[in-house]
């Protein structure tokens, strides 16, 4: 049975977001289809290219301090264009005003400061896809 879900992992660093995709991976190992984007112009085509193929995002995990555009103001255009996928921000660097509107405007689940908790971030993915029914 071909599967029909995916995660969106955004993060400029790329060995960042490699560990993130690969850590996600090993834990739902054949439940998602895995996609990585360097930055959110690349991240909304890739969602708009997903979308074209018949395959749902449910769910974008993704920095906040990356090159044009921040992560919160990613998750906000992804709540406004996209409804229906969940959002989980993960950072190293974003101040308290970033992450109130990632909370308030975006709609995040939750938010990450870096290094991660793996087991954390897993049971968070597991609410959500309950949540959604996945």
């Amino acid at each position: 049975m071909k599967n029909y879900n995916s995660i969106l992992c955004v993060d400029d660093d790329e060995i960042i977001l490699l560990a993130l995709r690969r850590s996600i991976q090993s834990h739902f190992k054949e439940r998602f289809i895995y996609e990585t984007a360097k930055n959110a112009e690349e991240a909304i085509e890739t969602i708009e290219d997903l979308f074209k193929d018949g395959i749902k995002v449910v769910l974008i995990i993704s920095d906040w301090q990356m090159p044009g555009m921040k992560g919160d103001e990613l998750l906000i255009y992804i709540k406004n264009n996209f409804p229906g996928i969940a959002s989980i921000m993960i950072t190293g660097q974003a101040d308290e005003d970033a992450k109130k509107r990632v909370l308030n405007e975006a709609g995040a689940v939750k938010i990450f400061d870096k290094p991660w908790n793996a087991n954390e971030l897993f049971q968070t993915i597991e609410r959500i896809c309950e949540e959604m029914k996945i």
